[in-house]
């Protein structure tokens, strides 16, 4: 932690911070709604699972081009706009009354995300010292953890205890701080404006994808992320509606894995620059999260095995059950998983994108191969979790994150060997 605020004493780094906090606060707090949504329109597992298909679906669509813009022209705009789009988010929030308005305007969401997302990681992969890629992007998603952190907890207790319209008036002011920020400090063209024919467009994501490790990478997030959004967007559905968890205890749920991911993020970025191999963060990482997931169906043996804990507090009754408690401990383990796993996984990424000066490019790869997973991955887990049953689904989503580290590093293993035995014969060549 203390290496994120030290920092912070960089203006710019201040800057682009303030988009990563606006941005995951936003983020986590709309989870939170989304199980309340999914209570209000009694939506089937079919229909939450589209929640998080609409946010991702347009995302798959811009993500490269969108990249590729990033990288040949001014990147500060970019953030500019995507901060302004949250703003029209909020505003559309407060006007939902239907399941299909929330689908609607977590489309425009995703618009948003993608631009925030894509452009702060590409700038802070650009302006960070050449040696300290894995300080920089850790501590910028030690920033968001920990604003993720404030999402859950403030967040929560807003829409417990305030409703709708007052938690997305916050949001929009925290927004437009982050907005002033970036204006002011951020400079001009931070890392953007590469020549349109640098990167070749097609050519350079093509190039990118002939490196080992960047095919690895890719295959791995496709697999993955269908497991982890089945947690994101239904851990917090089952709490709602199973188990009739307020909004504010959601939040402390949650809270649980943002904690320890913000807390150890930071460290584990700069561990992984002085130990290297950050293919092994990465697998341990993704191994541990698939047990977490594997842990969430406990919640139905521990509700009804612990007694709740009731008490009186911040303007209502909370009621926490065994179904909380053990909620919150697989959550914690999550964190833990996301803080080995993300640091290395972004260095690697933008690590490979230098090669072809295309960083954006390597991020809007990384970005989308999560996107295919995140499209599909909702709707089809909802399906499993509608027709079959809720356990059955978490447990079918622990599956592919596991079978997804074992895909990334057969993958991995085997293009290293092919690029070394090729690099072998090239340099038989040279001798002769």
């Amino acid at each position: 932690m203390g290496n994120s605020i030290g920092l912070l004493r960089d203006r710019e780094f201040a800057a682009l911070a303030g988009t990563a906090f606006a941005r995951s606060q936003a983020y986590s707090t709309l989870l939170i709604a989304l199980a309340l949504y999914a209570e209000d329109f009694g939506t089937t597992g079919t229909v939450e699972g589209l929640f998080g298909t609409a946010f991702a679906v347009v995302q798959l669509l811009i993500v490269l081009p969108l990249g590729r813009k990033v990288d040949t022209s001014n990147a500060k705009h970019w953030l500019l706009l995507g901060l302004a789009v949250n703003v029209v988010v909020f505003f559309g929030f407060m006007l939902v009354d239907s399941a299909t308005h929330v689908i609607l305007v977590r489309v425009l969401q995703g618009v948003g995300a993608s631009i925030l997302w894509i452009t702060g990681s590409t700038v802070v992969g650009h302006i960070a010292p050449d040696d300290q890629n894995g300080r920089w992007l850790g501590s910028y998603n030690q920033v968001a953890a920990f604003s993720s952190l404030a999402g859950d907890v403030i967040g929560g207790y807003l829409l417990f205890s305030r409703g709708y319209t007052f938690t997305y008036v916050v949001l929009t002011g925290v927004t437009i701080l982050a907005f002033v920020l970036v204006f002011a400090y951020l400079r001009d063209d931070p890392g953007g404006g590469t020549e349109n024919d640098a990167g070749g467009g097609v050519a350079t994501l093509k190039a990118l994808l002939d490196l080992p490790m960047i095919r690895a990478l890719v295959v791995f997030r496709l697999a993955f992320s269908v497991g982890k959004m089945a947690v994101i967007i239904f851990l917090p559905i089952l709490a709602r509606t199973e188990f009739g968890t307020t909004a504010f205890a959601i939040g402390w749920i949650l809270a649980g894995g943002k904690l320890t991911k913000s807390v150890t993020q930071g460290y584990v970025g700069d561990l992984s620059d002085r130990v290297g191999n950050k293919e092994y963060f990465v697998v341990a990482g993704a191994l541990l999260y698939g047990l977490g997931t594997a842990l969430i169906p406990l919640s139905y043996y521990f509700e009804g095995t612990l007694d709740p804990v009731r008490f009186v507090a911040f303007g209502g009754e909370q009621v926490l059950g065994g179904a909380f408690f053990s909620l919150f401990a697989a959550y914690m383990v999550l964190g833990v998983a996301d803080s080995i796993r993300l640091p290395a996984s972004m260095s690697l990424f933008v690590e490979e994108g230098e090669r072809y000066d295309s960083v954006a490019s390597a991020m809007s790869l990384r970005s989308i191969s999560w996107k295919v997973g995140q499209v599909a991955g909702p709707v089809g887990i909802g399906a499993i979790k509608e027709f079959v049953s809720t356990s059955v689904a978490f447990y079918t989503a622990a599956g592919f994150i596991v079978v997804s580290s074992g895909v990334f590093w057969v993958v991995f293993r085997r293009a290293s060997a092919r690029e070394a035995a090729l690099a072998d014969v090239d340099a038989d060549v040279a001798d002769d």
